[in-house]
């Protein structure tokens, strides 16, 4: 059970981190939604960025950012919805994930309502496709252009400002047990990458890793995503493999893992910023 919740945390994450599937830019002639149910806490803050957070009138008890999506109604989790309560809320429009069981979303669909469905994005690019695909739903695509251009800008500073420095070599813990990491299909690597350093894990072909080979590829810095585990305790963990050169240097953090698993274009660059800062110049 615990290996399966570990899981479980290691992949949600991810989950809430989307791009936009369903068919907004073929109804360009659909009412502007004023009651909006968001089941993936990636666009519940997106939402709030576009500036139509008044619209949300429901969100997962996982939609934590900003605060005050927090006093909104919950009608469940990303998987497991509510369609009573979604359905008192009368939303006219409800942002959902793959992850939510689908008979939930036909029998929200076959009630009347429309959902759409979004992906999950692999990198920035992606990121902000999504983004600029939910402002065309809430009519706000000046708003997603602005704040993509100064999200672009931010990144583009910050990689000049690491360019041609050494590149430390990187471990990226999601989960213990097992223990699990981001591959080069990931914007996890693209962090790492923008931040200038390298991903151990890059050229893996699955996110679970072994200690041993950890220890084998001698990482200088570990990155410990708190969600689904208890990041000092893994960090104390770490501190027994004395031969790495992250617990030689003593260059262990943990990470926010809201931030680093459920970035908007605004919160993706401050987190390349400040992973540009721990390689380059802390210690």
């Amino acid at each position: 059970m615990e290996y399966k919740k570990d899981i479980l945390s290691a992949f949600l994450p991810f989950a809430f981190f989307l791009f936009f599937l369903g068919d907004a830019f073929a109804l360009p002639s659909s009412p502007i939604p004023q009651r909006i149910v968001s089941l993936v806490p990636t666009l519940t803050e997106e939402l709030y960025l576009l500036g139509v957070g008044d619209r949300v009138v429901g969100v997962t008890i996982y939609c934590q950012r900003p605060p005050e999506a927090q006093s909104k109604q919950k009608v469940g989790t990303v998987i497991d919805v509510n369609v009573e309560k979604v359905l008192s809320l009368s939303p006219d429009l409800v942002l959902a994930s793959p992850l939510v069981d689908h008979k939930q979303v036909e029998k929200l669909r076959d009630l009347g309502m429309r959902v759409e469905i979004f992906q999950e994005a692999k990198d920035f690019h992606g990121l902000c496709e999504n983004f600029l695909s939910l402002s065309h739903l809430v009519a706000q695509e000046q708003r997603a252009a602005e704040i993509i251009e100064e999200a672009k800008r931010g990144l583009e500073a910050t990689k000049k400002r690491v360019e041609g420095l050494p590149r430390p070599e990187v471990f990226v813990q999601i989960g213990a047990n097992p223990l699990f990491t981001a591959t080069g299909n990931s914007f996890v690597n693209e962090f790492i990458e923008f931040a200038g350093a390298i991903n151990i894990a890059g050229d893996a072909k699955t996110g679970i890793y072994s200690r041993e080979e950890v220890i084998r590829r001698n990482p200088d810095v570990i990155l410990i995503v708190t969600m689904g585990i208890v990041g000092e305790q893994e960090k104390e963990v770490w501190l027994n493999y004395k031969t790495i050169n992250a617990v030689k240097n003593r260059k262990i953090y943990t990470v926010d893992s809201y931030r680093f698993c459920s970035p908007t274009p605004l919160s993706f660059v401050v987190t390349v910023k400040e992973l540009a800062r721990i390689f380059h110049e802390d210690g």
